[in-house]
């Protein structure tokens, strides 16, 4: 496995700002300097995405971390289990509302540089009112059941006295569908990773509400899962890959390299939105109402930085612990202990200083 002789790894992504490490590594040669040739697949539906993955469609995928905990605790249609050697970034969701719900959320106390304790107020004022007029609930969307956006919507609810199982109702929905539900009233509102906030807010359709590292602070998000198969079996390659994402992370770090890389992603083949959104977005700015100034929101999402690649057990806690609340998932030491291997910082360190852990290390395939 060399430059000269690379290997072909196929890896999985959608359509999401925080797509960027896996295209940054196959376009600006990083990849291929750990001996690999990245294929990058673009897909839309987080269940197909996964069901790839696990039939080996893919030999990685740019994944939500619940998705990767939920896979290890067999809680998806397939038994293969996934694990996470490397994170892909914190950060980047956004609740955002249709306008006249917004224009309702206004007239009940909300207004542009509300924190989000406020607008949730605001909005669970207007679920009273329509609850005292008979009118239907709203309908809320998030990407997938085992997703933080679904997580972060239900704290920010639930924080607010709404009950997101009663009050409201939650739908799913792929995150490029998104815009065009809310522009045709089929939802209104959604949580979501960028740009589709912006490109909501853009559109002149929705309001970003709440940007949640203002709720939530350098949240985990996405990682790049793998089936424990490839990972017991391609150690190397495995680690060649990790290596590759790090370094487009530091290459990511470098505020000179941001136009570049919006303008990398709004290539219809990988996010396909006009850099100007997803640039704002890597300055920690964000358009929050149509036709209004940029706000300033410093960690906005984190592409790089300390732990910003490293896949912590304390994350995949933190996502069981959610699974709980939900439902999802049974309270058990067994159970929380599968749920915190899947996510590998012993993978990700090793492969930074090249040296060979056990992949299986309690994760069965």
């Amino acid at each position: 496995m060399t430059p000269d002789d690379p290997v072909d790894l196929t890896i999985g992504f959608i359509p999401l700002l925080d797509s960027a490490l896996p295209i940054i590594a196959a376009e600006k040669g990083f990849a291929e300097a750990e001996g690999l040739r990245l294929r990058l697949v673009r897909e839309t539906s987080w269940a197909n995405f996964r069901d790839r993955l696990s039939l080996g469609h893919f030999d990685a995928a740019h994944m939500l971390g619940p998705m990767v905990v939920a896979q290890a605790l067999g809680l998806g249609p397939l038994s293969e289990p996934l694990l996470a050697p490397v994170a892909l970034g914190r950060g980047g969701n956004a609740i955002t509302v249709s306008l006249p719900l917004w224009e309702s959320m206004r007239a009940r106390g909300a207004a542009p540089a509300s924190i989000p304790a406020e607008m949730g107020t605001a909005l669970a004022r207007v679920v009273a009112q329509r609850d005292a007029e008979g009118l239907a609930p709203l309908t809320l969307a998030m990407v997938f059941p085992f997703s933080c956006h679904n997580y972060q919507l239900r704290h920010w609810l639930v924080a607010a006295g709404v009950d997101p199982d009663c009050d409201v109702r939650l739908v799913v929905l792929p995150p490029p569908l998104l815009v065009d539900a809310l522009r045709s009233g089929q939802i209104d509102g959604f949580c979501v990773g960028e740009p589709w906030s912006s490109v909501a807010v853009a559109a002149g359709i929705g309001a970003l509400a709440v940007a949640v590292s203002d709720l939530m602070p350098a949240a985990p998000e996405k990682v790049l899962g793998v089936r424990a198969r490839f990972a017991r079996e391609r150690p190397e390659q495995l680690a060649a890959l990790v290596r590759a994402i790090d370094a487009a992370s530091k290459w990511s770090a470098m505020p000179g390299h941001h136009a570049e890389l919006a303008q990398m992603l709004s290539q219809p083949r990988y996010v396909g939105v006009p850099a100007e959104l997803m640039l704002q977005a890597l300055q920690g700015r964000v358009r929050t109402l149509p036709g209004q100034a940029l706000r300033e929101h410093p960690g906005f999402i984190q592409l790089s930085g300390e732990g910003a690649t490293t896949p912590m057990t304390d994350h995949a806690d933190w996502h069981y612990r959610q699974m709980q609340r939900c439902g999802q998932v049974a309270a058990g030491e067994a159970l929380r202990a599968i749920a915190l291997a899947s996510f590998r910082p012993d993978l990700h360190q090793a492969a930074l200083l090249h040296t060979m852990p056990s992949a299986a290390n309690g994760v069965e395939p």
